[in-house]
């Protein structure tokens, strides 16, 4: 029976103490408002942070398995006595099971002249057939790139919708002429604005002008690929082809070592994850300080508080209010004034993210570690931050407290 009265009467203490911290944070709305902004602007950058760098590691991911994880490049420099690979090579490495087919990338940059228009800097790279039959959506009109090109290097060439905006304004460019670097070449096809896909094309910008890879050889003065993309026809099979090319490889380079690199999405993606998070650690951290200046706001209001309230805390104590009792209410009231701020910053946190994630054009992934994060740390902050001014009106001497009268 006593257990149960003394429960009862902590209970009641309990909401007396939580009903007078609510009537004191009324009582100095300002002030209180200015404290509370603190940590809700802490727990909205936090939570904003981490929750935009989620989406828009999740969009890389999908952009990644969208382009498909059955793709790999690879960089040959080759040696000093063969520095690339020849096309016997690359008929070799087709050959190996699970290759669905191989794209030589042969990049040069020109000027691209039709009459008195010309364009300088112009991205050009050289294909081969199976780069198109691998990417069917990369042709608006006309027709792609075909062995009789590659066979006799015949000078054909596919200009993207942007170069034809430039040069053939109001022309329809198929089956015209137009010059590379002084070197007539006839336009065959326009590509699509999205054609190049493939990673490396991506990590290094988009082509202007896709023409065959032997004519791009030959404008080169090479006879060497350097650059390649395999196409996989069985995703759970990339180790496999990984290890078999590595094995081709080093018998074309004799055995030496740097002579070539093999990238394939999964280390791109995971590369690109790791960064993501990292910069999602630091950004977190960044953050984190606004919550605690948020904290070093409630301490100093808190502290103004006590010595506000120095005679009634006088008081308090000379009807019988224990230390710990004193100390338990200001906690609590610093507690609510962080934890108001905390769940105000969750929700405008949210509404923040949700519009960056649309402006960025990436998908919204509500997270609830930031979340628990934002309300955990701002519920410490109001705790650590409101012990010191509590404790101080705690240990009052009730006498000097009641002089102030």
């Amino acid at each position: 029976m006593s257990a149960l009265r003394n429960l009862t009467g902590g209970l009641s203490m309990l909401v007396e103490s939580v009903r007078m911290s609510v009537s004191n944070i009324r009582q100095n709305r300002m002030r209180s408002f200015l404290t509370i902004l603190g940590i809700m602007i802490g727990v909205t950058a936090v939570i904003a942070l981490v929750t935009t760098i989620s989406g828009v590691s999740s969009s890389i991911s999908d952009s990644f398995s969208s382009m498909g994880a059955s793709t790999m490049t690879l960089s040959a420099t080759g040696t000093d006595l063969q520095g690339g690979l020849t096309a016997e090579d690359m008929e070799e490495i087709a050959g190996l099971d699970h290759v669905d087919g191989v794209s030589p990338s042969v990049s040069l940059s020109v000027t691209a002249a039709r009459g008195d228009a010309y364009e300088s800097g112009v991205r050009v790279s050289g294909r081969n057939d199976d780069y198109f039959a691998q990417e069917p959506d990369a042709i608006v009109r006309g027709r792609s790139v075909n062995p009789i090109d590659l066979e006799q290097s015949l000078r054909v060439c596919l200009i993207s919708e942007e170069l034809v905006e430039t040069l053939f304004y109001g022309v329809d460019p198929i089956g015209q002429a137009l010059y590379l670097d002084g070197t007539q070449f006839t336009v065959v096809g326009v590509l699509a604005a999205d054609a190049d896909a493939s990673v490396a094309s991506m990590l290094s910008g988009s082509d202007a002008v896709v023409i065959p890879y032997t004519t791009a050889l030959k404008m080169n003065g090479d006879t060497l690929v350097n650059s390649l993309t395999l196409y996989i026809d069985d995703a759970n099979a990339a180790e496999t082809v990984e290890a078999e090319l590595e094995t081709c490889l080093d018998a074309i380079f004799d055995y030496e070592d740097d002579t070539y690199t093999i990238t394939t999405m999964e280390s791109i993606a995971d590369t690109m994850e790791s960064m993501l998070s990292m910069m999602s650690a630091l950004l977190g951290g960044i953050a984190s300080i606004a919550l605690l200046v948020g904290g070093i706001g409630i301490m100093n209001m808190m502290l103004t508080s006590v010595t506000e309230r120095t005679v009634e805390i006088g008081l308090k104590k000379a009807i019988g209010a224990r230390p710990g009792q004193i100390q338990a209410q200001f906690l609590i009231e610093s507690f609510l004034l962080s934890m108001v701020g905390g769940l105000a910053g969750v929700v405008l946190g949210i509404a923040l993210s949700a519009i960056l994630c649309q402006v960025l054009g990436t998908g919204f992934s509500l997270s609830y570690g930031a979340i628990a994060l934002g309300v955990g740390f701002s519920a410490a902050v109001g705790v650590l931050f409101g012990w010191s001014p509590a404790r101080k009106a705690s240990r009052l001497n009730p006498i000097d407290a009641l002089r102030r009268m």
